[in-house]
């Protein structure tokens, strides 16, 4: 059953917790679950709360008066500084729509109080170049607004010194006389802070789980990639269906997820047991 407009969600009263392979999950509140968390024990957040725009969330009205939510956000971000190491990264996903375009701005402001933005990523899902386009372009009719073909991906780290792997993250040399005209070690070179990355085309909700805000895997793959720590503890305060789960088990690295619906922690759990599986095939 969803929540009604302006019903405010029932956590569980005690936290239940889960173990798929080195991925933990805990259904419950991510406020009253970060406090239970040991200080300074995550080297890697990656998460995409909930927008404040009026998305159809099972268990969480997604429509809070705009300060109500920023004080919310700023009271979570204190909660995950505690636990954020000091080489530590912070990948925050938001999006504003076209009626509240500044909400992320305003968010972002709100936590320079916390943390220093190092970078500024905008994850593209959708491009025109020239009279071709990639990607999944969700219908709009409107005679104001553009389709909004990209989204917010905030970096942000304690100190704004957190050395990353780049090259990681990075992509090969168009031009291959770069490599040596330039003296690179390899043939690879930094990605820059605009990354395309499509959803797969769905058909509908059923296939993307039933949840209105999830993002494609490679998303998180490249955050980790480019924080370029090996057996990362991550952290997803905002789980939903498991995404940085995935993206955490698939690196090798170890990760806990926070959500507070069950029905998204079950998907979660049975995403995460299908690629072990598939993994040992």
């Amino acid at each position: 059953m969803r929540a009604r407009a302006g019903a405010k969600p029932k956590p569980p009263a005690r936290a239940q917790r889960y173990k798929v392979g080195q991925q933990q999950i805990i259904r419950g509140d991510c406020q009253r679950a970060l406090r239970r968390m040991e200080a300074d024990s995550v080297d890697v957040i990656i998460t995409s709360p909930p927008y404040n725009i009026g998305l159809s969330y099972r268990s969480y009205p997604d429509r809070k008066e705009e300060d109500e939510y920023l004080d919310w956000m700023l009271d979570v971000a204190h909660g995950l500084r505690r636990v954020l190491r000091a080489d530590g990264s912070f990948f925050l996903n938001i999006s504003g729509s076209s009626a509240q375009p500044w909400l992320p701005f305003e968010l972002a402001v709100r936590l320079r109080d916390v943390f220093v933005l190092q970078n500024h990523i905008s994850w593209v899902k959708s491009i025109s170049v020239g009279e071709d386009s990639f990607g999944h372009f969700k219908p709009m009719n409107s005679q104001r607004f553009l389709h909004r073909g990209h989204e917010h991906l905030f970096h942000f780290t304690l100190s704004g010194d957190v050395k990353l792997d780049r090259l990681s993250a990075g992509v090969p040399y168009k031009d291959k006389s770069n490599i040596a005209r330039r003296g690179h070690e390899q043939d690879r070179r930094c990605r820059g802070d605009a990354w395309f990355i499509p959803y797969e085309t769905v058909r509908d909700r059923k296939q993307k789980f039933d949840h209105p805000g999830t993002f494609p895997v490679a998303l998180p793959e490249q955050c980790l990639l480019l924080h370029g720590q090996e057996e990362a503890q991550v952290l997803d305060p905002f789980m939903g269906t498991g995404t940085t789960l995935l993206a955490a088990q698939r690196l090798g690295c170890f990760g806990v997820g926070i959500e507070i619906d069950p029905e998204y922690v079950a998907i979660a759990r049975q995403r995460l047991r299908e690629d072990l599986e598939a993994a040992e095939d």
